[in-house]
Order: C-alpha cells, then sequence, then structure tokens
C-alpha cells in the first residue's frame, strides 16, 4: 500500500482531541466520519471544479437530469457534482460565516451526494459545533492536515481508512462486537473462488454480472467484486446491489459507489429481513459478512411469520436460535439466486460466498432449527465448498472463520461432493496489528487457497465427501423400567408427597363452610387409603408391578374405596423403586415402558444401517435396550476440525516431569533470591 493506514486513520481521528469536553467520546464518530466523506468527495471533485463552474454559470444544463449527464463527462464519469461556488478550502477564508458557508457548500452537491451527507445528521454536527465555537477549527484540520486526493489515496486504501475509523468509532460507544470488517485480502480470496469456475465468461467481450451483498458495510465486498473483475476484464460490467442496516455505514458505502461511478441507485437503507429493498431481484454472484452471534429477537414476529410460509417465504427451512441470525442471512441469500438454465451458453445461476464463524456448521441437535437448514442447503446440492480461516484475520475479533461458497450450478465431479479446505496456516503476520487483527494472506496465499480449491483433488489441506457423509441418524435408545414395590411405613409416607394423593385434601370452594368440609372430606379419604394399604404385609418386597397392583386394588376394594386411574398411578409411584432385577413393567398393550433416567441418544452415521449399529455397540452392554423409531431423526453437521486434525505424539512422561521439578526448582530459586532469603 502506498500509504499506511492505522497512520492515516490515526491522524484523522486525532482531529476529534479538539471536540474533547464539548462531545462525549462515544460522539466522535458523528463529526469525523460526515467530514472524512465530505473531505473525500471534496478530494475528488477537485480538479474538474473549475470547468463544472464554469458549465454551471452560462446555464447550461436545465435539470437534474440533465446536469448528471452533462458533467458526468467533465469529472471522469463521476455520477456526482458539487455547483457551490466553494470548495472546501475556500470555507477557511471567511472564518465568521463559517456555518453558512459549509451549509452552502454541501446544499451545492447533486441530490444524491446531498442526501448521503445527510445521513450523517450533518447540519445539526454543524450547528453544534458552531455554537461551541468548534467548526473552523474542524474544517482547518481537515482542509490542512488531511489529503484523500484520490491521487495518494485510492479508493481500496480509502475503504481500508473508513473501516478503520469506524472501528475505532465502535469501541468508544461500545457498540456490539458483532461488527466485524472484513479484510480486503479475504474478499479477495472471497471473489476469486466465486469467480473461478467463471473465468471463461468472464473474459468474453460484454461480461455482465449482478452482485449483491444483504449486509453491505462499507461496501467492501462490493468495491472488490468491482475490482477483481476489472483485473480480469477490463470491459467487464459488475453491477452490484446492496443494503445495510447502519445509517452511518450506508451513507459510507453508498459515497463510495458513488465515487466510483458503480451503482450507487442499487444500496439501500434499512433491515434486509423486515425490510428488504430489492424483494424480486436476484444476482449471479453474491458476497456476505453478516454479524457475527448478533440476536434476532427484535424481529421475532415478521421472521416467524416468514417462516411459517414455508417454500414461499425466505426463511421456510428453519430458525437458528433467537441469539445468532447468521444462518438467516444465508437463507435470504439462497433466496435471490438467479435461476439456472444448464442449456444456456451465457451465465446463469448463481454462486455466492459467505463468511461464519464456527456456530452454523455444528450448533444445533438433529430437528433443531440449524440442524434443519444444513439439511436443506446440503440436500438440495447448493453447499460446495468451506474454507478454514486463520485466526485473527478481522480487526474486531480474533476467532477462527469460515467461509461458505454456495451454489445452484455444481457442475462436473463436484456434483454430489462437499469439499473443505483448511486454510488455517496461510497467513503471515502484521508488523502493525490493526485492531485484533494481527495476521493478513498475501497474494500468493490467496492464489495457492485458489488452486486448491479449484483443482478439487485430495492433500494436506482439502478433503472431499460425499453430501451424505455430513448426515447422520439420532436415535433414542430406551431401557425397559424395572420398578420393586413394598408398604413400608417409610415409602407409605413417601404417598402424601405426590400430587394427585395431596390434591384430595384441597378443594376450590370459595364459601369458608364448604371448603372446610371438603377438605376435611379429603383427608378422610387419604386416611381411608393409607389403612388400607397398611393391610399389605409390609416386609414383602414385590417384584412385578401387575401383580402388586392387583393386590392393591384387591385392599382398597375391601376397604370400599374407588380409586381412580390417575391416583393409583401416584400412589404406586410412592410405594416403588429402581430395581435391576425386578420384572419389566408393561403398558396395557404388554409392551415394555421405557426408564427414562436410563433414556440415551446414539448419533449414527446416515451410512450405516441403524440395527446393525445398535447390535454392535449398544446390545452387548444392554441387551433389554431398543430403539424408538417414532423419535428418530435425520441431523446435519459439518465437524470442521475433526477432519483436519493431527495426532501429535506425547512426550516422554518421565522426561516431563523431570522437566517440570526442574522448572519448580529454578522457580523456587527465584522467589528465595527475590526475597533475599539466599
Amino acid at each position: 500500500m502506498s500509504i499506511n493506514i492505522s497512520e492515516k486513520s490515526n491522524f484523522i481521528w486525532k482531529i476529534a482531541d479538539i471536540l474533547r469536553g464539548d462531545f462525549k467520546q462515544s460522539e466522535y464518530g458523528d463529526v469525523i466520519l460526515p467530514f472524512t466523506v465530505l473531505c473525500r468527495l471534496d478530494s475528488v471533485l477537485a480538479p474538474t471544479k473549475d470547468r463544472i463552474m464554469e458549465i454551471h454559470r452560462k446555464g447550461t444544463f436545465k435539470t437534474e437530469y440533465a446536469k448528471l449527464a452533462g458533467f458526468k463527462s467533465i469529472t471522469g464519469g463521476l455520477k456526482f457534482y458539487n455547483i457551490s461556488e466553494f470548495t472546501f478550502a475556500k470555507l477557511k477564508d471567511d472564518a465568521s460565516n463559517i456555518a453558512d458557508n459549509l451549509t452552502d457548500y454541501i446544499k451545492g452537491f447533486s441530490e444524491n451526494a446531498r442526501t448521503i451527507l445527510e445521513s450523517f445528521d450533518i447540519y445539526s454536527q454543524i450547528a453544534r459545533l458552531d455554537k461551541a465555537n468548534l467548526l473552523y477549527l474542524v474544517v482547518t484540520k481537515f482542509v490542512d492536515d488531511i489529503d484523500l486526493h484520490p491521487d495518494h489515496v485510492s479508493n481500496n486504501e480509502m475503504g481500508y481508512i473508513f473501516e478503520e475509523l469506524i472501528r475505532k468509532f465502535s469501541e468508544m460507544s461500545n457498540e456490539t462486537a458483532g461488527e466485524h470488517f472484513t479484510p480486503r485480502e479475504v474478499i479477495r480470496l472471497m471473489v476469486a473462488m466465486l469467480f473461478a469456475p467463471d473465468m471463461r465468461l468472464i473474459n468474453e467481450p460484454g461480461f455482465m454480472a449482478k452482485l449483491y451483498d444483504p449486509a453491505a458495510g462499507t461496501g467492501g465486498m462490493l468495491s472488490a467484486g468491482i475490482e477483481y473483475a476489472t483485473e480480469l476484464n477490463n470491459q467487464a460490467l459488475i453491477e452490484v446491489y446492496g443494503q445495510e442496516l447502519n445509517e452511518k455505514t450506508y451513507a459510507i458505502c453508498k459515497s463510495d459507489t458513488m465515487i466510483k461511478g458503480k451503482g450507487y441507485e442499487n444500496i439501500h437503507l434499512g433491515n434486509s429481513f423486515t425490510d428488504d429493498a430489492l424483494p424480486h431481484e436476484t444476482f449471479h454472484y453474491m458476497l456476505c459478512n453478516p454479524p457475527f452471534g448478533v440476536e434476532w429477537k427484535k424481529y421475532e414476529k415478521f421472521i416467524r411469520d416468514e417462516n411459517e410460509r414455508g417454500d414461499a417465504g425466505r426463511f421456510g427451512a428453519g430458525l437458528p436460535r433467537v441469539s445468532d441470525g447468521s444462518l438467516l442471512f444465508l437463507q435470504h441469500m439462497i433466496s435471490k439466486m438467479m435461476e439456472y438454465d444448464e442449456k444456456a451458453e451465457g451465465l446463469t445461476g448463481c454462486r455466492l460466498a459467505i463468511v461464519f464463524n464456527g456456530s452454523p456448521l455444528f450448533t444445533g441437535d438433529a430437528g433443531s432449527g440449524e440442524s434443519e437448514i444444513r439439511k436443506w442447503i446440503i440436500e438440495n446440492g447448493w453447499l460446495e465448498t468451506i474454507i478454514a480461516l486463520p485466526d485473527q484475520l478481522f480487526y474486531n475479533t480474533g476467532i477462527l472463520t469460515y467461509v461458505w461458497i454456495v451454489t445452484n450450478r455444481k457442475k462436473g465431479t463436484r456434483k454430489g461432493k462437499i469439499q473443505l479446505i483448511d486454510g488455517t496456516s496461510f497467513f503471515e503476520r502484521m508488523r502493525k496489528p490493526l485492531g485484533e487483527k494481527r495476521k493478513l494472506i498475501s497474494e500468493e496465499q490467496k492464489d495457492e487457497l485458489t488452486r486448491i480449491y479449484g483443482d478439487f483433488m485430495e492433500g494436506e489441506f482439502c478433503k472431499i465427501f460425499d453430501e451424505d457423509d455430513f448426515a447422520y441418524w439420532k436415535v433414542t435408545v430406551e431401557r425397559p423400567l424395572r420398578l420393586n414395590f413394598q408398604t413400608s411405613s417409610e415409602r407409605i409416607e413417601r404417598i402424601r408427597e405426590q400430587k394427585a394423593f395431596a390434591n384430595l385434601a384441597t378443594s376450590r370452594k370459595r364459601k369458608p363452610a364448604e371448603h372446610d368440609a371438603e377438605v376435611a372430606e379429603g383427608k378422610k379419604q387419604q386416611e381411608a387409603i393409607l389403612a388400607a394399604i397398611g393391610t399389605i404385609d409390609g416386609t414383602m418386597l414385590y417384584k412385578n408391578r401387575a401383580e402388586f397392583s392387583k393386590l392393591l386394588q384387591k385392599a382398597f376394594k375391601k376397604a370400599g374405596l374407588n380409586v381412580k386411574a390417575p391416583l393409583l398411578k401416584a400412589i404406586l409411584a410412592g410405594l416403588s423403586e429402581k430395581d435391576e432385577t425386578a420384572d419389566i413393567c408393561t403398558d396395557a398393550k404388554g409392551n415394555p415402558e421405557p426408564d427414562t433416567d436410563l433414556r440415551d441418544t446414539e448419533q449414527i452415521p446416515f451410512k450405516e444401517d441403524i440395527a446393525a449399529y445398535i447390535e454392535r455397540e449398544v446390545l452387548p452392554y444392554a441387551p433389554d435396550a431398543w430403539v424408538d423409531e417414532s423419535k428418530t431423526k435425520k441431523g446435519y453437521e459439518i465437524p470442521f476440525t475433526r477432519h483436519f486434525y493431527k495426532y501429535t505424539e506425547l512426550g516422554n512422561a518421565e522426561e516431563t516431569l523431570r522437566d517440570i521439578q526442574s522448572l519448580g526448582a529454578k522457580i523456587q530459586s527465584a522467589i528465595a533470591e527475590l526475597f533475599g532469603e539466599v
């Protein structure tokens, strides 16, 4: 890079020092970000400003549309302009009228640029700065100390600066750590893998494709897509589309795409889930780095309603837990896949790349929302590749991340297969960290990972699986309930704790007299039941429930008591204890009843026969076990780490012990020396 991104962003952020006392730290970004955007817009327009003003004074273009079209040829393709007599630099010449002049300057921008600046609530910031006598100082600092001219700061570098500034702003405002901006080298890797199968088409004259990001942030992914395609074919046309929830990052994304002249009209503000700005659009390519671990409780009703629409909605496959909406983004993107026509000669279908943390790989048991989403994606043949990235790549987090490549146009040997790539060792350490970012992927490493992806061959860093290798059966294994029974005084006393028995001596009557009478009658019945039970020999231990139940009912009948089934069940529960030597308890149909305390589950690979597995792994240890087939569920998980685990031989135990003892002695000696004991 031609500039040090960290130093440049730090220099810009230092301007915030003059805000101290009049603004809270959490408010610094509200000033720094819009003024940085304004400075960049001014710098980009500077070379053609005089020519634009000359034409404007002549009144050549009467309408907004005509001005945009006419000035576009003068500005080198830029889709915005400024017709104020002021420039950012000229504002310095009149300190006493700085607020009015700056407002005039902003209102001189074409509507599209002015709207972006207004998204920052810039007029309020101007008024507040002016009231605090800080406005002239801020403008002067940006004019004199900050050079954002495109000759000195490229669009790529500007993107990094914006992201670094927003990172600092987020830290000071204690905003959620879910805002993880994607490093450019990661985006380039994602784009390279998206484009890799389409190189022939991309290099053809007149190539055109639509690229979408539903969580666009500052527009880094969209910009990288355009840049990469242009590197391959400078005539390639990439139409970019995006939506961003955060108003400030949306404004930066919109301004960035506008400066580049690439589809700023298609960048929208709003929530992609609840307020989809592009409901009928489909795309050739999609990129996304959704926020990690961000809950969707605020939008729960809308999302659940959308889920209930099934295939007609965007979230019909399933809902992840409320605490993490990552997989909702993937479902949303899949709903926007362009239909694939195998017979068509041009580009059809869709390829998408999305960044996840480890959670979407395995979170959620069989039948859960996460597992059902994985099942839906894999069984439709859409999951192509997952690449594990190194840790410490992102600005705001050091966790491991994974890129999923999903497509509806798998071809050739990739059909029915899923490729896993271990890219965790493909990194270089940075000399200076950017937040939590201490590693980067070099261009050479990016190319090597792309080659591994394209070769589609098993090796040290690549493994290839059948789609159903990630499927499994979750099987519920039951063991029979075995109980013994006894009418000892201890067990009879336990009957009183049973809810159905205790409820006999309760009443819902509101009148005191009626209430008391009903309670008294209930207590009388309780004592009669206990007395009847007491007629059975308390020293005998019964190991067959059916036989004991008959004996119990006989005692009740002799005492003239009508004990209904729910109460009888409660009484039996009080008089019972678990006993492995007792007979199996059965239901009315003679089927064994399960012991819920002994219930277990087995996760059986999908390709394996369930009966054979149970016979081999369960029955030798629990001969009376059986599978409750009504509870069997099919699940999917992707245990990525397990497939690339490398066993490391442990050292000699005696040598390790000697090393520990030696180290302990050295530490004790050092402590003694510290306290002057030697």
